[in-house]
């Protein structure tokens, strides 16, 4: 199979409809990262999902439709702050978890009774979804388990040869995969933390809750299962008080012979290169500069590093919590 990348055009929007409406899969681009993409309603396309990427069978997938689409029509929305959410944050990175009506074919939601649902604002996503007019069900655009791609070229790595079309839309905004919410309860509850926090929740609805997600639990959310987001490079995790510890094996790997990179946020990086370390992969200062660029230097380090030596925030207020959750899954 020969895998096109081509940029979101009139021409490019009937390629993909065509592709998705006979059983295919194709790359999407979205906020947060890129999306493979298969419609919701397809059993045969959804399995091919599960096939490409080697995704366990038990990690459900998310619908995603565009702002004038009835989420209704896919799930039973039971709770009053769902708008005042729905209002605020849609479109935008924010999945929402509602009772399924069964629009949605069992083998995407793993057979359970709940459906994950989000609007993305990424405009060419939002331009492909209206031109469909059918819910979308996608996971990252990679090989399961691997770092999720936020450039088409990023999907091309992996898929390549695996699915006939990739949507470029540029570099993914957020960075990071959107906040997963359940709303199926009197409070909201945090699945899976992401640009979305718990503080701009609470500020809008008054409460929110942030789940713990225990063996044996039914899995209502992508990402909370299984290991994740890991670069194809050895990785190691220090914390933020072991800086020193960090160093020294950065400089004990080079001395073996090994790339070592330390990637750690803006103000260690400036620490570190007065030190005389060279190879650094600077993350950025704020919690949101650092979610945008997580995923992009997990993937330049695979390129030219044999291990990465990553330091960790500290910090888990705001877009930290997703944020820590991505790197401690990557690295950890």
């Amino acid at each position: 199979m020969i895998t096109e990348i081509c940029r979101i055009t009139e021409e490019s929007l009937k390629k993909a409809k065509e592709i998705l409406f006979n059983h295919g899969l194709i790359g999407m681009p979205t906020e947060t990262v890129y999306g493979l993409a298969a419609v919701g309603t397809d059993p045969e396309a959804v399995k091919k999902i599960y096939e490409v990427k080697g995704r366990p069978s038990d990690n459900p997938l998310i619908a995603h439709i565009h702002k004038g689409y009835d989420i209704e029509k896919l799930v039973y929305v039971e709770q009053d702050y769902v708008r005042l959410l729905k209002e605020k944050f849609m479109p935008g990175p924010l999945t929402m978890v509602f009772k399924s009506r069964g629009v949605i074919c069992p083998e995407a939601v793993c057979g359970g009774e709940t459906l994950a649902v989000r609007m993305p604002s990424h405009e060419g996503c939002a331009r492909l979804l209206e031109y469909v007019n059918v819910p979308l069900v996608a996971p990252s655009a990679n090989i399961s388990k691997h770092t999720s791609p936020v450039t088409a070229e990023h999907v091309f790595a992996d898929l390549n040869g695996k699915i006939p079309l990739i949507l470029d839309g540029g570099r993914c905004l957020a960075g990071i995969e959107s906040t997963v919410l359940d709303v199926t309860g009197s409070v909201p509850r945090i699945l899976r933390a992401g640009v979305i926090t718990k503080e701009m929740i609470e500020d809008l609805v008054g409460g929110c809750e942030i789940a713990e997600h225990k063996e044996g639990d039914k899995v209502r959310s992508p990402g909370v299962k299984y290991r994740h987001y890991r670069p194809k490079c050895d990785a190691v995790l220090y914390s933020e008080t072991e800086v020193g510890k960090a160093e020294e094996r950065y400089y004990k790997e080079t001395a073996d012979g090994r790339r070592a990179f330390i990637m750690a946020e803006s103000k260690i990086c400036a620490a570190l290169r007065e030190r005389g370390v060279k190879n650094l992969l600077d993350l950025g200062a704020t919690g949101e500069e650092i979610a945008h660029n997580l995923y992009e230097k997990l993937l330049e380090g695979e390129r030219k590093a044999d291990i990465i030596i990553a330091i960790d925030l500290g910090r888990t207020d705001g877009v930290f919590l997703g944020v820590e959750n991505r790197l401690r899954k990557s690295c950890g």
